[in-house]
């Protein structure tokens, strides 16, 4: 095996066994997406947070006194749940990037849809500035990023 193969299947083991690392591309898509999905996966905890530390947080964090009713706990919590969610699919994903990446490719081409959606959202409703700023751009450039890190580990596979 000459040392343009080697660098493209992995190195070769004791055995004569190619052990394939990926490339380095495709370590980062995988390190972005676990990040990613671990971020993602905190908004657990406000799945099972007692309601007194939610109403304590919207207070805390400038958005005023949180709205009795059912539905509006129902929303914080299922929101979060959705999130958590979200995170535990891109830990899933970045398990095998070959095998999903249809699926990768998919969820970043929504996530880039998703997050001009929650920009116009938080700037429309009148969020703070740090939480439009936060969450939509934050989306946006994750989401092209592993775009573009997609594309460049797809080319590197032919």
């Amino acid at each position: 095996m000459n040392v343009e193969q080697e660098n493209r299947s992995g190195a070769v083991g004791s055995a004569g066994l190619v052990v394939n690392f990926g490339s380095r591309c495709e370590r980062t898509l995988k390190t972005l997406l676990r990040v990613y999905g671990a971020v993602a996966g905190l908004a657990i905890f406000a799945v099972f947070m007692p309601r007194v530390w939610m109403v304590a947080a919207h207070e805390a964090i400038g958005l005023g006194k949180f709205p009795d009713g059912a539905i509006m706990e129902y929303l914080a919590r299922s929101v979060s749940a959705l999130y958590a969610f979200h995170g535990g699919l891109l830990w899933l994903l970045a398990g095998d990037v070959r095998r999903y990446v249809a699926i990768i490719a998919y969820v970043a081409v929504v996530g880039v849809a998703f997050s001009l959606f929650i920009l116009a959202l938080d700037a429309s409703l009148g969020l703070p500035v740090w939480w439009v700023l936060g969450e939509g751009p934050c989306v946006l450039v994750i989401s092209i990023v592993i775009l573009a890190l997609l594309a460049r580990t797809r080319a590197q596979w032919r």
